[in-house]
C-alpha cells in the first residue's frame, strides 16, 4: 500500500498524531483562551483540569480515535454558557485560537482545514440555534 493511501485509510486522530497530539493541542488551546478576556469569563469556576481532560476525550472521538467520551452533548453542554451570552463573537475567537494551536503545532494545512471545517460544524449546537 503506498503511503498516500495508508494516509487516507488512517483517522484524523491518527493522522494528526494520536493522543499525544491531542494532548498537547488541547493544553496549548486553553492556554489562549484562558489568557483571551474576550473569552475567559465563561472558564470562570471551571475545574480546568476536569475539563481539559473532558476536551481531549470529545476530540479523540471527534477525530476518530478510541471513543472514552461520556460527557453530555453539545449542545447541553453549553447550555449554561449560552444563558451567559455565548454567541457567534466567541465562537470565532475559539476558532481563532484552534487554528492558532494547529499552526503552532506545525499541523499540515490538509489536515488543519479538517479540523476547522470539523469544529466549525459544531457551531449551532454550542450555540444552542
Amino acid at each position: 500500500m503506498s503511503e498516500s493511501q495508508e494516509t487516507s485509510n488512517a483517522s484524523l486522530f491518527e493522522q494528526l498524531g494520536g493522543e499525544a497530539a491531542v494532548n498537547a493541542a488541547v493544553d496549548i488551546f486553553y492556554r489562549k483562551v484562558l489568557d483571551d478576556y474576550r473569552i475567559n469569563r465563561f472558564f470562570d469556576n471551571v475545574d480546568m483540569v476536569q475539563q481539559a481532560a473532558k476536551q481531549k476525550a470529545f476530540l479523540t472521538m471527534a477525530f476518530g480515535g478510541p471513543s472514552h467520551y461520556s460527557g453530555q452533548d453539545l449542545r447541553k453542554g453549553h447550555e449554561r454558557l449560552v444563558k451567559m451570552g455565548l454567541d457567534d463573537s466567541h465562537f470565532d475567537a475559539v476558532m481563532e485560537h484552534l487554528k492558532a494551536t494547529l499552526v503552532e503545532l506545525n499541523a499540515p494545512e490538509n489536515l488543519l482545514e479538517q479540523v476547522l471545517a470539523l469544529a466549525e460544524s459544531t457551531r449551532n449546537d454550542v450555540l444552542g440555534k
